[in-house]
């Protein structure tokens, strides 16, 4: 099940999301005049930042509404499937920030990150690790349950094990240099239900217009003593995998 995306939406309620990507960066450590391929680009934030270190960026997304919000900062963004890149032997270097866990079918995620790189170019990718989000994953199930619904199936999330993820980018073809796995828990800069709406719309599909409130709220209310600090801040129990692989040369 696919998730539907806003760029308006998405950079208020997730600016937090590029901004926590910038060791990401600092790991890729890109170079003056190297070629990169962004992958899941969103609204192109951290797109941005490596075509100012000097790189030639593209960056790809499935959604329109990122792609076109990310031209708009001037950027060569393309609507395209991950699990379908049209690309060969083409990049220095393949970067990707909090994007390959929308993509449920890694294998060809993989396979085409190491197809678009030239020999010896590198992968460099942060994403949610199994554990993530986990206290939203719990409440989720259950209030799904409570109508009929199966999380498994509507989840569009797909949250690896560091060495499940070491595994499937050997398979690939790729040298592993780090897969490195932490828990980072994140302030969210509003309410939970914002984060909601722009992270799990897809556990709303099926459901009618007037039911599609009540879940999100029935949602809140069940997380507030597990997120909500007393000072109002919402917190979410983030886990992240960040790797560094290399196509051998």
């Amino acid at each position: 099940m696919g998730q539907d995306w806003d760029a308006a939406a998405y950079e208020k309620n997730a600016a937090f999301v590029a901004e926590l990507g910038e060791p990401l960066v600092a790991l890729l450590a890109p170079r003056p005049g190297e070629r990169v391929l962004d992958l899941g680009c969103g609204d192109g934030r951290l797109t941005l930042a490596l075509q100012g270190a000097g790189c030639v960026v593209v960056g790809v997304d499935a959604s329109r509404s990122q792609v076109d919000a990310a031209r708009g900062r001037g950027l060569d963004t393309r609507v395209m499937d991950a699990e379908a890149l049209a690309f060969d032997a083409e990049f220095d270097a393949v970067f990707s920030n909090a994007a390959l866990h929308w993509m449920k079918r890694p294998e060809r995620v993989l396979a085409g990150a190491f197809r678009a790189l030239r020999p010896g170019g590198r992968f460099v990718g942060e994403m949610g690790a199994a554990g993530n989000v986990s206290a939203i994953a719990r409440a989720l199930t259950e209030a799904l349950a409570r109508r009929g619904r199966s999380f498994a199936e509507l989840s569009p999330w797909y949250y690896p094990t560091g060495p499940e993820y070491r595994a499937r980018l050997q398979a690939a073809g790729f040298v592993v240099a780090s897969v490195d796995v932490f828990d980072r828990p994140t302030p969210l800069p509003g309410d939970i239900t914002a984060w909601l709406e722009t992270f799990a719309g897809a556990f709303q599909s099926g459901l009618p217009d007037s039911a599609r409130a009540a879940l999100f709220a029935e949602l809140r209310q069940a997380l507030a003593p597990v997120l909500l600090k007393r000072d109002g801040t919402w917190w979410v129990d983030y886990v992240r995998l960040r790797f560094h692989a290399v196509k051998p040369g």
